[in-house]
């Protein structure tokens, strides 16, 4: 799950990043972590009720290169609502992958 570059520099590191990192090298398969990005910084979701998790991340996904026909694996550590998940598998999507899973360490339940 990519994260904005400033939420990067405030907590050291993307923990699904390094759960993704762990999973690649596991079952050796290719980690792509810089095709799609995060390009817009916006409040946690975590903090948000649920109409707003989905206004909040619509958009915020942009990938730069085609992936075209390929099975992609979004990684995440903890899933509430899936408005993120949904909304970057949306963006892989419309840039050609042809199956796209999401992977959760963790489901909690929305509020």
């Amino acid at each position: 799950m990519p994260m904005h570059a400033t939420r990067i520099k405030e907590r050291g590191f993307n923990q699904a990043l390094e759960i993704a990192r762990l999973v690649s090298k596991q079952l050796q398969i290719p980690l792509d972590y810089t095709s799609c990005q995060r390009t817009r910084y916006t409040p946690p979701q975590a903090s948000l009720p649920l109409k707003e998790r989905i206004k909040n991340i619509k958009g915020v996904f942009e990938c730069k290169q085609s992936l075209q026909g390929l099975r992609v694996a979004i990684i995440d550590d903890v899933m509430t609502t899936g408005a993120s998940l949904n909304e970057l598998a949306k963006t892989l999507k419309q840039n050609g992958a042809a199956h796209v899973e999401c992977w959760v360490m963790a489901r909690t339940l929305a509020h």
